[in-house]
């Protein structure tokens, strides 16, 4: 792989992070409910925090990076896509919040597995990994705050 497909994949997965920086931006700024609007503040800035660490791999050349991934229970497939609404849940915010994460990593995913170059293979393989994280740490989330009783 050149360094010009490295850069235009890492420019994909930065948009992507921006992209995921200002919705979850914009849904905190028209919540009204106050435990929703602190969630999505709190997902904006590490997707924020995302994008950062991806321009600092692309920025080193960095093509061979890793993230540890996570164990995925898949949490978010047996929930239904809630709609987006200003005064919505806080656990219907976070299921929205993973079903976005578990599209993240559908996309990287299914990338990976159409292309023959075993770098560009692992590069998102590697993006798919970091969403799973993301997706991991969502359902945790969903899960505590969806079946708090439980527990």
């Amino acid at each position: 792989m050149d360094k010009k497909e490295f850069e235009r994949i890492m420019d994909q997965a930065i948009a992507a992070e921006v992209e995921s920086y200002e919705f979850y931006r914009d849904v905190a700024s028209k919540a009204t409910n106050p435990g929703v609007k602190q969630l999505f503040t709190e997902f904006a800035r590490e997707e924020y925090g995302h994008k950062d660490q991806l321009e600092e791999i692309k920025a080193r050349g960095i093509q061979d990076f890793d993230f540890e991934g996570a164990a995925d229970y898949k949490v978010s497939e047996t929930v239904d896509l809630p709609l987006l609404s200003a005064g919505m849940k806080p656990a219907d915010a976070i299921a929205l919040a993973m079903k976005k994460e578990e599209a993240a990593v559908k996309i990287y995913s299914h990338l990976a597995s159409s292309v023959s170059d075993p770098a560009i293979q692992k590069i998102y393989t590697e993006l798919a990994q970091m969403e799973t994280e993301h997706k991991a740490r969502m359902e945790d989330l969903y899960t505590n705050m969806a079946f708090g009783e439980v527990w």
